[in-house]
């Protein structure tokens, strides 16, 4: 299951939407990723985060079918915010359920590494020094090519 949107989230709430029913589930893992108040040796006020919809929807669709794909999964959730957010604030939820948990923590790391590199958000920083695009980041790629087939 995928959902862009501007209001916050549950992760609790999200959680047990996520495994409702399910008794062949035998462990979930999730992340959370939330706004920081710095970016380096910058103090960060606020973060906003811009989006395609149609883009983003198909993106998150794609990377969530290629999990389901690699591993034996009962469920799977993607939730992403746009909108100014301010430090401390949820900007990610990613859930994936299996029967057996290896599947779930590699499931989870997946989603989030490819989310951070793959799915179509610009993120736009309130800075001490100025308002800026933040720039992908090599480490972030790195994660990510470790998942290439």
């Amino acid at each position: 299951m995928i959902r862009v949107q501007k209001d916050d989230f549950d992760p609790g709430r999200e959680l047990e939407r996520l495994t409702a029913d399910n008794h062949a589930i035998g462990g979930v893992c999730s992340f959370v990723g939330m706004v920081r108040d710095f970016a380096g040796d910058e103090k960060i006020s606020a973060m906003t985060l811009e989006h395609y919809p149609a883009m983003a929807q198909k993106q998150l669709e794609d990377i969530e079918a290629q999990a389901q794909a690699r591993w034996p999964l009962d469920a799977t959730l993607i939730v992403h915010r746009y909108g100014r957010l301010l430090p401390g604030e949820r900007i990610v939820f990613v859930a994936a359920a299996s029967a057996h948990r290896e599947a779930a923590f590699q499931a989870c790391h997946f989603l989030i590494d490819w989310l951070k590199t793959k799915a179509p958000f610009w993120k736009h920083e309130n800075a001490a020094s100025g308002d800026h695009w933040v720039a992908a980041k090599s480490r972030d790629e790195t994660a990510t090519k470790r998942w290439e087939t």
